[in-house]
């Protein structure tokens, strides 16, 4: 199975080089070249366009920035499609929303193109350290031939229904992170209040009750005053503008995840959107 890979940005590039130890990468795009050109030293090909990287490749995995960029990977000038032949699987591993997922497959089945929508969570950590956890979805067949794609970087792979599930979990996933980041920054700044050490709450919060895998990912980075994304604020308040979108539609009241929504606005507003989302704590 020959593998392309489009958009090596934080995750991706570390994604694609899992990959690649693995034999399958045999392609890989990135609208930046320079991000591309160490993988043409290993021996990928370096493709011209996403249509180029297509023709040459079995499964086409992108993980870009949002739908729109998704979109025009696929279909705009030079797009995957261009390059595709009948039998080709597109993976979209970028986050965005059921509706996007079950448009993108429509568009491309009228080509003969399979679909998975796939998105992931694990931040830069998980990518580097090949630990992600994937969450799938589509056609179970079509899964379970793509298997050993997903096991090259991932440590756990869901499958989570027919196309659109994989994005609708990522979204309850990231619903779920953006209130436990909350809860950690404002737990930080009242122990800073009462004069706590700090050092001690952190070892408090990674052991009892309160853990979690953002408390877990992302405190030691704050503790060491790092900012830096392990995943972008910018991101993470498109994917709860994208959740509270569909609770709004089907009238599901949640108050919490609209605060948080607020809060990472705020943050992005401020012109913080580009640090991780540990960083929140820059905008009170």
């Amino acid at each position: 199975m020959k593998v392309g890979f489009i958009g090596l940005g934080i995750m991706g590039g570390p994604m694609a080089r899992h990959l690649h130890r693995a034999g399958l990468l045999a392609a890989v795009y990135n609208r930046t070249r320079s991000k591309a050109e160490p993988f043409g030293k290993m021996g990928v090909h370096v493709a011209e366009s996403p249509a180029d990287l297509a023709r040459r490749v079995d499964v086409v995995i992108e993980m870009v920035s949002d739908a729109p960029d998704v979109e025009q990977v696929l279909f705009g000038a030079g797009g995957v499609v261009e390059g595709a032949r009948p039998g080709l699987v597109v993976v979209d591993m970028s986050t965005n929303s059921p509706d996007w997922a079950r448009k993108f497959a429509e568009r491309l089945a009228e080509r003969g193109i399979e679909f998975l929508d796939a998105p992931v969570t694990g931040g830069q950590r998980g990518a580097e350290e090949g630990t992600l956890t994937v969450m799938v979805g589509g056609r179970e067949d079509l899964f379970q031939r793509l298997l050993p794609v997903f096991k090259a970087f991932a440590k756990e792979v869901i499958y989570a229904g027919p196309v659109g599930y994989g994005q609708a979990m990522k979204l309850v996933n990231q619903v779920v992170i953006s209130l436990n980041t909350i809860a950690m920054v404002e737990g930080l700044r009242l122990a800073e209040a009462l004069g706590l050490d700090v050092e001690k709450v952190a070892r408090l919060l990674t052991v009892g009750a309160a853990r979690s895998g953002s408390i877990e990912l992302y405190l030691p980075k704050l503790l060491k005053g790092d900012l830096s994304p392990g995943f972008k604020a910018a991101h993470l308040k498109k994917d709860l503008a994208y959740a509270m979108e569909i609770a709004n539609r089907k009238g599901l009241s949640l108050p919490a995840s609209a605060l948080a929504l607020e809060l990472y606005k705020r943050m992005v507003e401020k012109g913080l959107g580009e640090l991780g989302i540990h960083a929140l704590g820059k905008s009170y």
